[in-house]
């Protein structure tokens, strides 16, 4: 009884100061809720207003990240500065914190330094097709800390950012054309003039094939069991697997009907009757 009269007594006397403190807490509560949603509207408003305007997709998620983290970051701070706590106190301590926790996670700092680069130096832009930190697929997003992939068979992979800068990066995308590479082996029997006037006969009859640019046809190399043939058209990008596919099979069935053996490996095996 004496605790609830004392707290009673206490809380009479200072009636103010308790409901001061209710109505700094309720502000920062608002103060929070509504920061964290204007932060999300904002971000999301330039974003959009970035696609509009046809920025690169991958600048414009990256930025609109960017925004979003700072804005929460200024909401947080005066939702404290509210509640009595002082900002530049607090500034200060943060900043011994920040320094303390960067120490600790430079893995992510390095990320988010390379996703800055990434975005900077623009290697590839949301919706190319790339080869990077042994995985290959579409880039969906580039986000602070990751950039995001979707494989061609569906699946989504995660990248850090300093594995994607901190190696190597192939851009399948990047170019409006590409270079078939075929190598076709033929028999050694086979007449080689009369194998390369099938071979071009079939490449002049693709009509996806870039006739403005030299094709290369010869033979390649006289390997153990085959005379191979370099095959090496343009096409444009978006043709590159459809006419790979197409030329594979026009190729095959043009030679069969040469009578041209597309020859396998073997082995000959001779057996000694008098040992």
């Amino acid at each position: 009884m004496d605790i609830i009269n004392h707290a009673s007594g206490w809380f009479s006397n200072n009636e103010d100061l308790v409901l001061q403190y209710f109505v700094n807490a309720a502000s920062a509560l608002v103060i929070i809720v509504v920061g964290f949603i204007v932060a999300g509207i904002i971000a999301s408003s330039i974003e959009r207003v970035m696609n509009k305007r046809k920025v690169d997709k991958t600048i414009s998620s990256f930025t609109g990240s960017m925004v979003k983290y700072s804005l929460i970051a200024f909401v947080i701070i005066a939702a404290l500065s509210r509640l009595g706590v002082q900002t530049a106190s607090f500034v200060a301590v943060l900043g011994a914190a920040g320094l303390a926790i960067g120490l600790a996670l430079q893995g992510s700092l390095s990320n988010f330094a390379a996703g800055v680069l990434i975005v900077g130096f623009r290697p590839f832009r949301a919706g190319d097709y790339v080869e990077m930190a042994s995985t290959a697929g579409t880039v969906k997003s580039v986000q602070i800390l990751t950039t995001t992939l979707t494989t061609p068979d569906n699946k989504e992979v995660i990248v850090p950012n300093s594995s994607v800068f901190g190696g190597s990066i192939t851009n399948y995308s990047r170019h409006d054309k590409r270079r078939l590479d075929l190598v076709i082996g033929v028999s050694y029997k086979a007449d080689l003039a009369q194998t390369k006037a099938v071979l071009k006969a079939v490449l002049d009859n693709e009509p996806r094939i870039l006739k403005d640019e030299a094709i290369t046809l010869g033979v390649l190399e006289l390997a153990n069991s085959s005379v191979n043939f370099a095959v090496r058209p343009w096409v444009k990008t978006s043709d590159f697997w459809p006419v790979r596919y197409d030329l594979l099979e026009a190729i095959k069935n043009a030679l069969d009907e040469a009578g041209i053996e597309i020859p396998f490996p073997q082995m000959d095996v001779h057996i000694d009757r008098n040992s």
